[in-house]
């Protein structure tokens, strides 16, 4: 029998199971996988502490690649032998098969290797709709982006930097100001030692940036406001240390500010719109972006690997390998 992370209570990482569960067959619609590698993402960690609500007992991940096992009815442009990829819901990526919607699944390009595609399409497709959706920041610009040296961080670094956009981001330590500075960041600031908002003031000549990217949540809240340009963008698309207070409309109003709370779920939501981000992200790695795969658990020791992404102990991406 097939084995799954199941969780029936939420909580610590220790609330995560390793579990036969029965064989699946794939619905109308539906494809059947056998999965073969999924990636870890900040995500994952919401829906087994409590931060998402789940109905439980419960598998939960978001993004997975395998090879097509079988297809229910009405189901076209997939076939039984192809190798796909998948982002968002419904939870259950931590799993050997997985059931998913066919009309859903990303065709991977033959020089993407499945674990490259478990690292980077959760957060290679949120890079690519932040900044080509969201704001499409123009070259010689300058953009802050909170947490350069993490999975989605990286990714950006280089993206942007490949754009000709001036990146200064935030980091927790001077291994990480290093790693995001390899990969594109042209200021790291090293956050628990300096005041981030100034330094961005200072780095602009008192302007500021016209967007921030923010993955992070409360505890840079006010001062991602404080370093906006006129008219800037404060972009908030993550709550890795807590979600931001409600935003007043008082507080964007001096300087015009834009506040977008934006997600990967709208923007994926049709094959289209899914298509679109993923085949920039595809060209964005055969012109150089590199997806780092710095860390890679079996399946069955995903507590471990939760217990090392809350920590704040990883850079780069993590898979779980199937």
């Amino acid at each position: 029998m097939p084995h799954a992370i199941q969780i029936h209570d939420q909580g610590a990482p220790d609330v995560m199971k390793w579990v036969e569960v029965p064989d699946l067959q794939p619905g109308p619609g539906e494809a059947l996988l056998r999965q073969t590698a999924v990636g870890l993402n900040y995500i994952d960690v919401y829906q087994r502490s409590g931060g998402y609500k789940l109905d439980l007992p419960s598998c939960i991940g978001m993004e997975g690649v395998g090879i097509v096992d079988a297809i229910g009815e009405g189901v076209e442009g997939v076939q039984v032998g192809d190798r796909v990829g998948y982002v968002m819901g419904p939870p259950g990526s931590y799993a050997e098969q997985r059931v998913y919607p066919a009309e859903r699944l990303i065709p991977l390009p033959e020089d993407v290797s499945d674990t490259q595609a478990a690292g980077m399409l959760l957060k290679g497709l949120t890079v690519s709709y932040l900044i080509h959706r969201t704001f499409n920041p123009q070259a010689g610009d300058t953009v802050l982006f909170h947490a350069a040296a993490g999975g989605v961080g990286m990714i950006a670094c280089q993206w942007l930097k490949q754009r000709g956009v001036t990146v200064v981001g935030t980091v927790g330590s001077d291994e990480k100001a290093e790693i995001a500075k390899n990969y594109g960041c042209d200021h790291p600031i090293i956050y628990t030692r300096e005041n981030f908002s100034e330094r961005v003031m200072e780095l602009t000549d008192g302007e500021g940036v016209p967007v921030v990217y923010d993955g992070v949540g409360a505890s840079v809240h006010d001062g991602s406001l404080a370093c906006l340009a006129r008219f800037g963008t404060y972009v908030n698309f993550g709550a890795a240390s807590g979600h931001i207070p409600p935003v007043a409309g008082t507080a964007l109003a001096s300087r015009s500010l834009y506040f977008t709370r934006p997600g990967l779920a709208p923007h994926t939501a049709t094959s289209d719109l899914t298509l679109e981000i993923a085949n920039y992200l595809f060209d964005a790695v055969r012109e150089g972006v590199k997806v780092e795969i710095n860390h890679n658990y079996d399946l069955r020791n995903a507590v471990e690997a939760h217990r090392a992404l809350e920590a704040r102990e990883t850079t780069g991406s993590t898979v779980f390998s199937i």
